[in-house]
């Protein structure tokens, strides 16, 4: 069993202050296949862009891996959780590796061992298999995976798979004692408010909260709860969103907690950008066609940049939506503060590079 315990003592401060975790999108030739060399580039990108972690083998890295009819779910994990250690060394770094989990209760408990097995720290639980469950039995099954390894809690918008998920739920989930944060991403306010309340109200104090409302993640991270007389944030972000333009991420991310440890009022221009970072958002995970091109646009974005070869899904049918590509490059011209091309552009032979030969000061890293 691997508990919150056995967690670097400093990624895990790093964790509870709040960190930056991209959901790592899966990296594929133009004829399907494992592209491992721009899955190694994206890793790279992501630590020298200064995340605190990264997520594997979740919604942006495409569910699908798991069917026999593509195979690569082991394969994935494995090779990103080597990528990943590999240039945590080089640059002398350590990050929370979390490891996606998903099925009723064997399949989420072979899963769990299996990332265990590949040094993964932590395990972000879908219960998208779990539609018509009784709250019960999910919580039946979240604390059998616990027993494994340490959780974080993942509200899924119903949209893109995920299911209403009732504040008795939360109130019980957050007492499950190897459960290291939540990922909040139903995309709806009141539903939010349910899982901070159940925390609030827990009384726990080691379990931190992340958004994955990516449609209002700024707003998220500046708010500050009130319930009870006890003051909640939500801290940081492991978001599908922050696997684009994540340099950028990591530097809002870094502005806020100086703000909010300032204690300053919000600038207006924050939530001016609060919106722009929405309008981008709509843009990358197609809200116009109910994110049918979610994983598509981000994708897009990559290509754009040099760091995928293409945008092709596991499904070659799963493509951008009419007009998608058009929205993303207005926003790109309409925010051009907001992406990070240059420090992509300055670094990009490096981190496709198979023997790289630059020191740990090179102008790439944190």
């Amino acid at each position: 069993m691997k508990t919150i315990c056995d967690i670097d003592s400093d990624v895990l401060k790093a964790v509870r202050r709040g960190v930056a975790i991209p959901a790592q999108v899966l990296a594929l030739n133009e004829d399907g296949s494992f592209a491992p060399n721009y899955q190694r580039a994206l890793c790279r990108y992501f630590i020298d862009s200064g995340v605190g972690g990264i997520a594997v083998g979740v919604h942006s890295t495409q569910f699908a891996i798991r069917d026999p009819e593509y195979g690569l779910f082991e394969t994935v994990l494995r090779e990103t959780s080597r990528f990943i250690d590999e240039w945590c060394r080089f640059r002398g770094k350590k990050i929370l590796k979390v490891g996606g989990v998903c099925g009723r209760t064997e399949q989420a408990l072979a899963e769990a061992e299996f990332e265990v097995s590949c040094g993964y720290d932590a395990v972000l639980l879908s219960l998208a298999a779990f539609h018509d469950a009784s709250v019960k039995t999910m919580l039946e099954h979240c604390r059998k995976v616990a027993e494994v390894v340490p959780l974080i809690g993942f509200y899924l918008q119903p949209r893109v798979g995920g299911r209403y998920l009732p504040l008795e739920f939360w109130r019980q989930f957050v007492r499950i004692e190897n459960v290291l944060a939540v990922k909040i991403a139903p995309f709806n306010r009141y539903c939010t408010f349910d899982v901070v309340r159940a925390l609030a109200e827990s009384g726990r104090e080691d379990l931190t909260l992340y958004t994955g409302n990516d449609d209002n993640l700024l707003i998220d991270l500046l708010s500050e709860y009130e319930i009870g007389g006890r003051k909640i944030r939500i801290r940081g972000g492991l978001l599908g969103h922050w696997s684009v333009w994540t340099k950028r991420a990591v530097e809002l991310l870094d502005e806020i907690h100086a703000l909010t440890d300032s204690g300053e009022p919000i600038p207006p221009e924050l939530l001016t950008r609060a919106m722009k970072i929405t309008d981008a958002n709509a843009a990358f995970f197609d809200a116009a066609h109910a994110f049918a091109g979610c994983i598509s646009g981000l994708h897009e974005v990559l290509h754009h940049q040099g760091l995928l070869p293409g945008i092709r899904c596991l499904d070659a049918e799963e493509t951008l939506s009419e007009g998608q590509r058009e929205e993303i490059r207005r926003v790109y011209r309409a925010y051009p503060e907001l992406n990070d091309d240059e420090f992509v552009a300055a670094n990009l032979e490096l981190w496709l590079s198979d023997n790289p030969v630059e020191s740990k000061s090179h102008p790439g890293a944190q």
